[in-house]
């Protein structure tokens, strides 16, 4: 694992279903964080329920989603953010995309850390910015283009 991710795998089906879960995030982080971002990033790999409460109490949506992006304010470790993502909601995800979780899991990481430096699909032309820098990044690890 790189020292700028630090990934905690709180629900063990993540690793029950991809034994390397952690170091998969942690490669997909560092794939997606720009270079001029010196600070850390911790990546939670957590259950429906923990990322629901999540929503809930940030964004006031009550359900589960796939994944959640916190940037940090700015602080003296440079640290940049915090990514939350759901076993459940994932690991559904990927089996009805057709995708192994590996892949969905390297894709929504990447999509976490850009959320965290800046970018966002609010538009149309943003999202068509994101899932460009998406592609690119994923192309690099060897996934296919998430948006086919």
């Amino acid at each position: 694992m790189t020292a700028r991710f630090e990934v905690e795998v709180e629900d063990p089906a993540w690793e029950a279903a991809l034994p390397e879960a952690a170091q998969i995030a942690a490669i997909a982080g560092e794939a997606a964080l720009p270079a001029e971002y010196a600070g850390g990033v911790v990546v939670l790999l957590t259950d429906d329920a923990a990322v629901r409460a999540l929503n809930t109490r940030f964004r006031g949506k009550d359900a589960a989603t796939n994944v959640l992006s916190f940037p940090a304010p700015p602080n003296l470790d440079d640290h940049i953010g915090d990514i939350a993502l759901s076993y459940g909601v994932c690991a559904v995800e990927a089996q009805a995309q057709g995708k192994t979780l590996a892949a969905h899991l390297q894709h929504l990481v990447a999509h976490g850390v850009l959320h965290l430096v800046g970018f966002d699909h609010e538009t149309d032309e943003d999202a068509e910015n994101m899932e460009a820098r998406e592609r690119a990044i994923l192309a690099g690890l060897g996934v296919a283009d998430p948006h086919v």
